[in-house]
C-alpha cells in the first residue's frame, strides 16, 4: 500500500496510489481525493478515467487536477475549493506528492500562517519553502 501523509487532521498526501489504495483511502476515512497528475506521465500509472471510476466505486468524491511544474490559478483553486467542500477527510496525489502539497499550500496561503504551512510540510516530509516564502 502507498503511504498517505498526514497534513492536517482533514488532509494527507501521498505518492502515485494504486487502483487497490481506493479502498485503503475508504476504509481510513477519506471521503475525496484530488488527483494532481496529468495522463501520460509515466508508463503504467492508472489514467484518471481509472481512478475516477474505483473512486466512485468505492464510494469517494474525485477531482483531477493536473499539475505539471508550479501549481496555477486553476489548479489552486480547484485544491481550495475541493479541501473546503470535502464533507471528509482529503487525499490529493501526484508522482511523489510534492505537487499535491505545494498546490495545497498555495491554496492555504490567504488563511495560514507561513510558519504553521512550513511546519506542516516538514512534518509530513515536505519542503514547502519554496511556495510559502
Amino acid at each position: 500500500m502507498t503511504e498517505f501523509r498526514t497534513v492536517t487532521d482533514r488532509f494527507s498526501v501521498s505518492p502515485q496510489i494504486s487502483l487497490d489504495d481506493v479502498a485503503a483511502a475508504a476504509a481510513q476515512g477519506f471521503t475525496v481525493i484530488i488527483n494532481n497528475r496529468p495522463d501520460g506521465e509515466a508508463p503504467g500509472q492508472p489514467t484518471s478515467a481509472e481512478m475516477e471510476a474505483a473512486v466512485h466505486a468505492a464510494g469517494l468524491a474525485y477531482v483531477h487536477a493536473p499539475v505539471m511544474g508550479m501549481p496555477g490559478a486553476a489548479q489552486i483553486e480547484a485544491m481550495r475549493q475541493a479541501t473546503a467542500a470535502a464533507p471528509g477527510k482529503v487525499l490529493a496525489y501526484c508522482r511523489s506528492g510534492t505537487r499535491s502539497i505545494m498546490t495545497w499550500a498555495l491554496a492555504q496561503a490567504a488563511t495560514m500562517d507561513s510558519d504553521e504551512l512550513l511546519r506542516l510540510g516538514a512534518a509530513a516530509g515536505y519542503d514547502l519553502s519554496p511556495v510559502v516564502r
